[in-house]
């Protein structure tokens, strides 16, 4: 049987996903969308949408991720009277009707394989396998100082360099936390330095990972990005072109020398790590890694707080969460079968 199961694109933001997002589309057997805003946001207030055997509940769910402007879901460009039937009619999780949406945009082109990108889906790793629990992860790491530098330039980020080092500290520990503890064939990781070096061989490696055969399509990401990418997002332009390592190492031009210190001083284990190269570096000042350890301890306090609050919540579901869409998914449920939808609520 050919492989179903979900592709999940993670990443610190500014590594390189999308270009990896258009690159997995550009196969002829999945389909990555842009990215979207109802998936996290779905399983956070799943009490207020309550259990999804029910049709009604199933329905306002569905209306609410196809028509709120927060969702994103109009850059899918699908029949939104359509997924609703789609997702009324189908599995009664909550999964299933998230999951429906990207199973849509798939059968958009064709295709049998879906999946989504989101950044900052790695710190909502256990999220994700609950919600799917037979979905591969694609991890695409980058020098955190570029990583740095770009998020800096990014009008739609509204934090200072503190909060960049940070993101991209956290997302590279995560990823070695889960790396360590995921089942074998769930969790992948590749550098975007060696994927614009060599295409080729990275994607093939990747598709071996998928149980996909290698589409040469992959290494013409720009051929699909007038699809795949909003025309609003111009801080993508770059995926309309030729696949490139014009940008690698720019950081040097791009941060401030105090800005460099701290980033080496502060990632240069985890730069090292992942093959990078760090010069011996001042110690940065006293202010600057004040400010740092000030930021990433609120942060990290944060995301402790959101954990705990989840894990209360799993105390009391309000009903079934993993999606039965694909073929793993359906060999592990566990959950009683969808209630019908009676004809008038499915044609209303």
């Amino acid at each position: 049987m050919r492989p179903d199961r979900p592709i999940f694109v993670i990443g610190c933001p500014r590594s390189g996903t999308t270009m990896l997002q258009l690159m997995l589309h550009a196969h002829e057997r999945i389909a990555v969308p842009p990215e979207t805003r109802f998936l996290l946001s779905a399983y956070y207030h799943r009490r207020l949408h309550g259990d999804m055997r029910v049709v009604e509940n199933r329905r306002r769910l569905a209306e609410w991720i196809a028509t709120d402007k927060t969702t994103k879901f109009r850059e899918l460009h699908l029949d939104r009277a359509a997924y609703v039937r789609k997702a009324v009619e189908g599995p009664g999780s909550l999964g299933s009707v998230i999951g429906e949406a990207f199973r849509e945009y798939a059968q958009r082109f064709g295709k049998p394989r879906w999946g989504d990108k989101r950044p900052s889906y790695i710190k909502h790793l256990e999220v994700m396998l609950r919600l799917f629990p037979d979905a591969q992860f694609v991890h695409l790491v980058r020098d955190g100082r570029d990583c740095v530098a770009s998020l800096k330039e990014m009008p739609w980020y509204p934090h200072d360099v503190f909060h960049a080092i940070s993101t991209w500290r956290e997302t590279i520990d995560l990823g070695r936390w889960f790396a360590a503890r995921l089942p074998a064939g769930t969790y992948y990781e590749l550098r975007y330095e060696d994927l614009t070096a060599d295409p080729e061989a990275e994607l093939a490696r990747l598709c071996g990972f998928l149980r996909e055969d290698f589409d040469p399509a992959m290494c013409e990401p720009r051929q699909v990005a007038t699809v795949a990418v909003p025309a609003h997002k111009v801080w993508h332009s770059n995926t309309h072109r030729e696949i490139t390592q014009a940008r690698v190492g720019s950081w040097a031009t791009r941060l401030a020398p105090w800005e460099i210190a701290l980033c080496e001083w502060v990632l240069g284990d985890r730069l090292r790590s992942w093959g990078y190269q760090v010069e011996e570096c001042e110690r940065p000042s006293a202010e600057h890694l004040l400010a740092y350890h000030r930021v990433a301890t609120r942060r990290w306090l944060a995301w402790r707080k959101r954990v705990a609050r989840d894990r209360i919540s799993r105390l009391r579901e309000p009903g079934p969460l993993e999606a039965m869409l694909t073929s793993g998914q359906l060999a592990s449920v566990t959950v009683p079968p969808p209630r019908a939808p009676s004809a008038a609520l499915v044609d209303r």
